[in-house]
């Protein structure tokens, strides 16, 4: 595998992005994997990593750096801890037009890229990034061919780019993963993901026995079996749709 973490221009100045791909073989269809709300941590750079050795170019871009800010440390569990406070004040600083304009340099970047294949995207994106991740089907809806959003929050907004109304405006494969327990995307929002994915062949899967966070190895609410199914179904989606 070739890991490296470089420096992208933006339209507001430099995400810092972690790329992993095969050694061998290629040009390797592109996944771009948006951070969830704690930021930038060797477990994400883990997780991008796994995803490459499949046969992919990943991205993981620094979503904060307008901020000035890219890895935050350990975090309290303390809601009210002044860390936890600056976590969710930078989670609000970024939103789907922002990081869209940053995927559009991120795509610019990796078209220059021998090792990337830019025809075929697919993305990923955790608690806040769910929205981002199925934003690129639809935003980028020539190139992009499959999406999922993994405890996604903000799934169903009134606005026009909220994610429950995307399988109108995609043909890219779309995959909800849900918590059983989630304060941040409770059933009756999971629900009208449900109704607007009807008619579709997107999937929306609630996860038995799990809450928001189930994915990450180093949350206490790491769930093994559930984090694998979301590896399973991931890997999954993406081999149906990521073909050259």
């Amino acid at each position: 595998m070739i890991d490296q973490q470089i420096d992208i221009e933006t339209k507001d100045g430099r995400t810092t992005t972690f790329i992993t791909h095969p050694e061998r073989g290629g040009p390797f269809p592109v996944i771009l994997f948006y951070m969830d709300a704690p930021a930038i941590r060797e477990e994400l750079r883990d997780m991008a990593r796994r995803l490459g050795t499949a046969g992919y170019y990943v991205m993981l871009p620094n979503l904060y750096y307008r901020s000035g800010v890219m890895e935050l440390g350990p975090l309290p569990a303390d809601p009210e801890a002044p860390e936890r406070k600056r976590m969710f004040a930078l989670m609000n600083s970024i939103d789907i037009p922002l990081v869209m304009e940053d995927t559009r340099a991120l795509l610019a970047y990796a078209d220059g890229q021998k090792a990337a294949n830019t025809r075929i995207v697919g993305a990923v994106g955790y608690c806040m990034s769910g929205r981002y991740a199925v934003n690129v089907a639809t935003q980028f809806a020539d190139r992009a061919k499959a999406a999922a959003s993994i405890y996604g929050t903000h799934l169903a907004t009134d606005q026009a780019d909220s994610p429950h109304l995307a399988a109108q405006k995609t043909k890219a494969e779309l995959y909800f993963a849900c918590a059983e327990t989630d304060i941040y995307a409770p059933m009756e929002i999971i629900e009208k993901v449900r109704e607007g994915m009807k008619g579709s062949r997107n999937e929306v899967e609630i996860y038995p026995g799990t809450h928001h966070g189930f994915a990450f190895p180093k949350r206490p609410v790491y769930n093994r079996d559930a984090a694998e199914r979301h590896w399973e179904r991931l890997l999954a989606l993406y081999r149906r749709n990521l073909q050259a």
